[in-house]
């Protein structure tokens, strides 16, 4: 089934290119199809680059995808075009009266700061504290994953002696979860991030879980045993590219970057990235949607018109 966004998102035509079936709001009010409702509110800087990631994963579901942008009122972007955030977000406000089947907050590249130091930190707590009576289930990414541990369960992020970036081997340690259904016992997913959450930390609250993590990496799966809320340390939503562009970028700044760790075939990044973590990315995002968004929200918690 489609993702249901904008008609003139710069998104959609790359999604076309590609295959993925794509609606916009006219053609979707003839259907009556009742679509799950997903917020995003996206922290990274380059929100066209994220937009297209997510809307990818969103879309290997046979579910119909309603996809609202969210902004953040007390932070102003710098890498993204005004006109582009006026034309496609919603501040936080105007959806606040709003039920949503599911939310996805992103990363943000704001690790090496502490939480309370960040500008807009503030306006994202209440949007978590909103997300316990207006969302289903919350899944958070990244700095968004260290975020949502803390504000939920004052679990403190750690800064690390070096960059962790790169593409990370991963081992189940519960299959029987219904968000991990259909994983191998061993996945790649990639990271990019300057903190972790150390494993003992999150063990201390029975009502969470660690699903999988990582012998280099740490932990990188942990949910919440009602299911209301997903932590992924990483990014399964990157691309064949971003970390290539993450790299040059820090490169051409003279910052201090190795490659990403497994990402070039023998290392050499003048050759193409290899690609091994779509398939793990496109289950979590699918089992995500399917078992703790669609199978858990009651019909009647969106409001819908005919």
């Amino acid at each position: 089934m489609p993702i249901k966004i904008q008609h003139d998102l710069p998104a959609r035509e790359i999604l076309n290119q590609e295959n993925i079936f794509v609606m916009d709001e006219t053609r979707a009010i003839h259907q009556d199809i009742r679509p799950i409702k997903i917020a995003i509110v996206n922290l990274m800087p380059l929100k066209e680059a994220t937009e297209l990631q997510l809307l990818r994963a969103l879309s290997n579901t046979p579910l119909q995808v309603d996809v609202s942008f969210v902004s953040l009122e007390t932070h102003e972007s710098t890498h993204t075009a005004l006109s582009h955030l006026n034309r496609f977000y919603e501040p936080f406000s105007e959806i606040s009266a709003k039920n949503f089947d599911g939310l996805i907050i992103t990363g943000a590249p704001v690790e090496q700061l502490e939480f309370e130091e960040v500008d807009y930190f503030d306006e994202l707590c209440k949007i978590m504290e909103w997300s316990k009576k207006h969302v289903t289930s919350t899944l958070h990414l990244c700095w968004g994953a260290q975020a949502g541990l803390y504000y939920h369960y004052g679990i403190k992020k750690h800064l690390l002696k070096e960059k962790r970036f790169g593409i990370y081997q991963h081992r189940l340690l519960n299959r029987k979860v219904p968000l991990v259904r259909g994983f191998d016992d061993v996945f790649f997913a990639p990271h990019s991030r300057h903190a972790e959450v150390d494993k003992q930390d999150v063990l201390k609250h029975p009502e969470l879980s660690v699903l999988a993590e990582s012998k280099e990496a740490g932990i990188y799966l942990v949910i919440a045993n009602d299911g209301h809320q997903v932590f992924v340390m990483g990014h399964p939503e990157y691309d064949r590219y971003t970390l290539q562009r993450e790299y040059l970028r820090d490169k051409e700044k003279g910052l201090p970057i190795e490659p990403p760790l497994n990402y070039y075939p023998d290392d050499d990044d003048t050759k193409e990235p290899l690609l091994t973590w779509r398939s793990h990315a496109n289950i979590l995002y699918s089992n995500w949607l399917n078992y703790y968004v669609y199978q858990t929200t009651p019909y009647e918690f969106i409001q819908t018109t005919k």
